[in-house]
């Protein structure tokens, strides 16, 4: 594969500052970037629980807009509206992914600053300058990527310390998916630039990181105490995880994995489950296909540790017939999808057989594999 002189390094946010109490700080930060107004964008649950984190505002105009719970072109015109009609001077965002996307849309397209206040850890979204659309009904209708880098983020690990342990495991489903997803594409390079080395470092340390760190991290969350593990898996899945496709443009996006992913968001029974945990199989449907099985073999005990899906009987996707799962086959091939990044010619067959043999060797054995043996 050769290097396409296109590739634009996006490699972080303006400032980034992961700290307990950071959040006290955003006042101060508005006004060394001469902001005195801004719309605060939250959640509903995710601002029950961060609500008493945010900081008092006693020196710039706010006005906080509830998101609407999807990120939709309506939903980014809507916040569009709210910023015009109060002529406001930023978007602070103070929530998950999907609404950190919609803000960060919004922002780009008036061309004012967004700052992030993330409440979850579930994906890199804080940091990389991009949103991933969807329709009111789920399904992903585009991906766009902004020339303006995200302002700032202020990540408090002790406000994801409050969030679901669901939502964290997700995550890791999700910054797993960047090793195997950059590595299959940068292994097709004829040379690997510089910029394209730090996205494969990054993407190994993540993979590195969530193996060694997750479990204890995740008995933090349990325990509601911060350790070091817990702000080290915090920070990878936001931080490194955006480093990945920040240095490594195309080539540090997206494979096979996501585009297993985008293909079950057309499942309406699939849209309970988190974007990591599609992810996270589309993994293994990745790896089925490039015919590493003893790379699955080495994930399975990990994945059934954290509850990681490891088959369609584990997302309780089984139900779907034969005909069902060739057009999801289908719909993770289609032209635009970025399994193409991965060498061959991918078909629908060979997406099909993949999730058949995965199916089958997941379920098959699970006391020698580790799987979980259902959802």
């Amino acid at each position: 594969m050769h290097l396409d002189k296109t590739l634009i390094v996006r490699g972080a946010p303006q400032e980034f500052i992961c700290r307990t109490g950071c959040w006290d700080e955003l006042e101060q930060h508005l006004e060394r970037r001469g902001i005195g107004s801004a719309l605060v964008v939250h959640g509903e649950a995710s601002w029950q629980a961060a609500s008493s984190y945010f900081p008092e505002m006693t020196r710039t105009r706010v006005h906080f807009e509830k998101y609407n719970g999807e990120c939709t072109y309506d939903e980014r015109d809507r916040l569009i509206r709210a910023i015009e009609d109060r002529g406001l001077q930023a978007i602070v965002a103070v929530g998950g992914g999907k609404l950190t996307d919609v803000a960060k849309a919004a922002a780009n397209s008036l061309n004012v600053p967004v700052i992030i206040l993330p409440t979850l850890a579930s994906t890199c979204a804080a940091w990389t300058p991009l949103s991933i659309v969807y329709d009111d009904s789920g399904a992903m209708v585009g991906f766009d990527v902004y020339p303006r880098g995200n302002s700032l983020v202020l990540l408090d690990p002790q406000v994801i310390l409050d969030s679901p342990s669901e939502l964290l495991i997700a995550g890791i489903g999700d910054t797993l998916a960047k090793w195997y997803e950059a590595d299959v594409i940068i292994s097709q390079l004829d040379t690997v630039p510089v910029e394209i080395e730090i996205a494969r470092f990054a993407a190994r340390k993540c993979r590195d990181d969530l193996l060694q760190y997750s479990v204890t991290a995740l008995k933090a969350l349990a325990d509601k105490r911060l350790n070091e593990a817990f702000v080290r898996i915090v920070e990878t899945n936001v931080m490194v995880a955006g480093m990945v496709g920040g240095f490594g443009d195309r080539y540090g996006r997206t494979a096979g994995a996501h585009s297993i992913h985008d293909a079950l968001t057309y499942v309406p029974q699939s849209h309970r489950l988190k974007h990591g945990m599609k992810v996270a199989y589309g993994v293994l449907v990745q790896l089925t296909i490039e015919g590493k099985r003893g790379e699955i073999d080495a994930l399975l005990p990990f994945y059934a540790r954290l509850g990681l899906p490891a088959s369609l009987r584990d997302m309780e996707l089984d139900f779907l017939s034969r005909a069902e799962r060739l057009r999801l086959a289908e719909r993770a091939v289609e032209r635009e999808a970025s399994i193409h990044m991965m060498p061959g010619d991918i078909t629908a067959d060979a997406v099909f057989d993949a999730i058949e043999r995965l199916e089958r060797y997941t379920t098959s054995q699970p006391e020698r594999l580790g799987t979980q043996g259902g959802a």
